[in-house]
């Protein structure tokens, strides 16, 4: 129990911590990979960390659906769904965008699972939940809502104790202050690795590399976030923090937004394949691979130091690849490595 609220432990814990020495030795830094990719359930991803404080909630209101909302490839709707599946809920995507065409990578995944994806590009989010809620409550469900991305003061305890966990791995290996990076799309993740290194001291620096424009700073949206949380759990047992941290001293880079969000980019292909050449590890288009080029180039640029240890935590979305404008700009750049002796 955390701050007073219980968790499912569902989760093989702690995930790896691993030293990735070739792209060390190829970028002139100590380079390690937070693992969190490699949760156990669903294909894995940072969500499920969230999701076991959600499904705590859920059973403790007896609810019989879990619905979410996010985007048609929502990394978060498909461990929403695994997690629901595993548990004996029932469970419902609601997403704005139109569908794409084809049911592929997270959707087709969806499928799989028996997730009902439920596509509402005429109304807002809110509106559309609404619908989407009112609809299944009609047919006898009792409904327990998720957040986008899960990000919100419940989710947030999730790296809350992932990062208690990094500390401690850390620590065991003798890194006193690396520099630890993490995708930042809806925030949770990044907030909740914040209050961690706030509430509990842990001797890392943080920054969040963010993967979607907004109308104001991401700094700013995190501010607003970190009040919830703060408002949320202060006063309980174990909570250090006498005023919550303002806009200005958040860590939220957005120079690797390539102006907006879920995009097809080459640079960011790049990464990807550079992680995969060199240490056989799979990044994702939308967040893991913005994150890993935006850590490249503040090494190319002389922003982070030659020499100095950097923790990149690998929040998931390997799916991701296979959504057609990811997957058809790679089949492209990629065919010349197809040898074969008709035309391709």
């Amino acid at each position: 129990m955390t701050f007073g609220k219980d968790k499912i432990s569902f989760l093989q814990l702690p995930t790896p911590l691993e030293r990735l020495d070739n792209l060390s030795k190829e970028l002139g830094v100590n380079f390690y990979l937070k693992r969190d990719d490699m949760t156990s359930i669903g294909g894995g991803g940072n969500k499920l960390r969230k999701l076991e404080y959600f499904v705590a909630e859920a059973q403790r209101q007896n609810a019989t659906t879990l619905l979410t909302v996010g985007g048609a490839q929502t990394n978060h709707g498909r461990l929403t769904a695994a997690v629901a599946a595993k548990y004996g809920f029932k469970s419902a995507i609601v997403t704005t965008d139109d569908y794409p065409g084809e049911t592929s990578a997270n959707l087709l995944l969806d499928g799989f699972l028996g997730c009902s994806v439920y596509f509402k590009p005429m109304f807002k989010l809110s509106e559309a939940v609404e619908i989407v809620k009112n609809e299944l409550e009609s047919a006898g469900e009792k409904v327990y809502f998720i957040p986008l991305g899960g990000s919100d003061a419940l989710g947030a305890l999730g790296y809350y104790d992932c990062g208690i966990e990094l500390a401690e791995q850390l620590r065991a290996i003798g890194l006193m202050r690396p520099h630890v990076f993490v995708t930042a799309g809806s925030l949770g993740t990044y907030l909740g690795l914040e209050f961690a290194r706030l509430n509990r001291r842990l001797s890392f620096d943080l920054t969040g590399i963010s993967v979607l424009p907004r109308h104001r700073t991401a700094a700013e949206y995190a501010e607003k976030l970190f009040g919830e949380i703060y408002k949320t759990y202060m006063g309980t047992l174990g909570f250090n923090i006498d005023v919550p941290p303002r806009a200005s001293q958040m860590e939220i880079n957005e120079n690797y937004i390539f102006g907006a969000y879920n995009n097809a980019v080459h640079e960011v292909r790049e990464a990807i394949y550079l992680m995969a050449r060199k240490e056989g590890i799979f990044l994702d288009p939308c967040y893991t691979g913005k994150t890993f080029y935006g850590i490249l180039d503040m090494i190319n640029r002389g922003e982070i130091e030659k020499n100095s240890d950097v923790v990149m935590i690998h929040t998931g979305g390997f799916p991701g690849n296979y959504a057609a404008h990811h997957r058809i700009e790679m089949e492209n750049e990629l065919r010349e490595f197809m040898k074969t002796d008709s035309a391709i």
